[in-house]
């Protein structure tokens, strides 16, 4: 059980910090919710308690987790459906809905790697985007840094990776 004061990730909306547990009625059902403040955007999201899991709702990585999440984007891409830009989209859609920060981390590094070779689509450059602050929110909050500060690193440590020029 989550409480007050844990930091959690929201897939597709990134990691924040739970403020409260507010008992809300909606459509005349009166259910307990988290209130999750999403620093990115200065979003505030309602959870249902009972569907959190379901919904994929988790604490965010400890600091020893982040060398994994380094590993993952100074690592070769996975292009193996390179040729194809709607199943890389769907591919990569369900890695960034599935919550995992590995499975995110892979979407920024190929997409990103994907661009330097040929560029990417408008729709994928968005997915790039919303995968870049899902991964910069979560690492933000698991490193204790600023946002700015942590998107700059990211920023610089895709740059270093090397595997396809």
């Amino acid at each position: 059980m989550l409480s007050i004061g844990d930091r959690v990730v929201y897939p597709m909306h990134g990691a924040g910090i739970i403020e409260s547990i507010e008992e809300q009625e909606i459509m005349g059902e009166v259910q307990s919710y988290y209130v999750l403040r999403i620093p990115f955007g200065n979003m505030r999201v309602l959870i249902p308690q009972a569907k959190a899991s379901d919904i994929g709702l988790r604490t965010i990585i400890g600091a020893d987790d982040i060398s994994a999440v380094e590993k993952v984007l100074g690592g070769a891409p996975d292009l193996a459906d390179g040729g194809n830009w709607n199943r890389r989209f769907n591919a990569n859609m369900t890695k960034l809905k599935s919550g995992d920060i590995i499975a995110v981390a892979e979407v920024v590094r190929n997409l990103t790697l994907s661009d330097r070779v040929k560029k990417i689509s408008s729709g994928e450059r968005r997915l790039l985007d919303t995968a870049k602050h899902i991964l910069a929110s979560e690492l933000a909050l698991a490193s204790e840094r600023e946002l700015a500060e942590t998107e700059k690193w990211l920023q610089d440590l895709l740059k270093q990776n090397r595997a396809v020029s």
